[in-house]
């Protein structure tokens, strides 16, 4: 090759070099406009982390207080349990007081051929007390106003008086609270 070609080459080489450096400027000068437009500004980035911030607050806020009623709610119930945990066993004991009441109504009758002897006695007032400690209670019926929340009724009479209609006359079957908790409703007599 003469000098002349290698200048030619080395002119053309030259050209392609600055075409391609001014292609490259070109190049960055349009990605860095396209990045700049793409790219949302501080203030759009500031106001974008604000609502995320308020969102996850917003969540974990209602967490916080769902778990707090959970909390509560698992409290309540325990306390629940706890409070009625001998109701089976209370329950069970219910037709042995019955019959303890019946017994001793029995012997107390002014004719009454077996006395309520006081051995007897004393064991019918400790079995009463000890349920009473448990925070069992007997519901006091006759002479109340029938009330289906707390009696059941079971038979009903013409009344022996005006003001009896509606009441209870009779008591067949004492009902019985546990902690303000009913577990066995008033059999009883209503006058009608």
């Amino acid at each position: 090759m003469n000098d002349k070609e290698l200048e030619v080459n080395l002119e053309s080489t030259m050209e392609e070099l600055e075409q391609a450096e001014v292609a490259d400027q070109n190049k960055d000068g349009v990605e860095t406009r396209e990045t700049q437009e793409q790219q949302p500004s501080p203030e759009q980035q500031l106001e974008a982390l604000q609502m995320q911030n308020e969102e996850l607050k917003d969540k974990y806020l209602r967490l916080y207080a769902e778990f707090e009623n959970y909390k509560r709610r698992a409290l309540k119930e325990k306390l629940d349990y706890m409070a009625t945990a001998a109701q089976d066993t209370l329950t069970a004991l219910l037709p042995v007081l019955d019959d303890f009441d019946r017994a001793k109504k029995a012997a107390d009758a002014a004719n009454s051929p077996e006395p309520f002897s006081e051995g007897v006695a004393l064991v019918y007032h400790k079995l009463n007390t000890i349920l009473k400690n448990k925070g069992l209670t007997a519901m006091e019926s006759t002479g109340q106003a029938f009330d289906p929340e707390f009696h059941e009724a079971v038979v009903e009479i013409p009344a022996p008086t005006e003001d009896m209609k509606g009441k209870v006359i009779d008591t067949i079957e004492t009902g019985y609270q546990l902690k303000d908790k009913i577990i066995r409703y008033a059999k009883v007599v209503v006058g009608k």
